[in-house]
């Protein structure tokens, strides 16, 4: 596979992952969404970085080689690299308590996320993979 493959495969999988985080919304799994956004957001800004030539790191967080690398990305990207930053920083911030709760209070998943949380992340997921897709052919977009 090569990179520009992958890079069209974690895009596609940003976008199909986008639309569980939509259903999820109507299923009222408010955590689930967040995990579902980060997610998204993740596989999009990864294979954002593989389309520039840039080799992923394997961490949930790429904000540190989304700065790094500013200049490889199209100009549509870089020109929105504090918002793609700020996404993936603040997603995976939300990822374990999205997904297990808080083990120190044992508070349950379900307890901490909102719908408001929900509904935010998901207007933060859309929007990233919405720019990441733009103009891609073999990937179906957000709706």
């Amino acid at each position: 596979m090569t990179t520009q493959e992958m890079a069209r495969s974690f895009l596609r999988r940003a976008a199909a992952i986008l639309r569980e985080a939509e259903r999820l919304l109507g299923d009222e799994a408010w955590n689930l969404v967040v995990r579902r956004c980060q997610e998204a957001v993740e596989f999009a800004l990864k294979g954002a970085l593989r389309e520039a030539g840039v080799e992923v790191p394997k961490v949930h967080e790429v904000s540190g080689a989304l700065r790094r690398n500013t200049r490889r990305l199209p100009a549509h990207l870089a020109a929105e690299i504090d918002l793609l930053v700020s996404a993936s920083r603040r997603l995976r911030e939300e990822r374990e308590l999205a997904f297990y709760g808080d083990e120190e209070t044992e508070t349950e998943a379900e307890a901490l996320i909102s719908r408001e949380d929900a509904e935010d992340a998901l207007r933060t997921a859309r929007r990233v993979v919405e720019l990441c897709t733009a103009g891609r052919r073999g990937v179906k977009r957000p709706s």
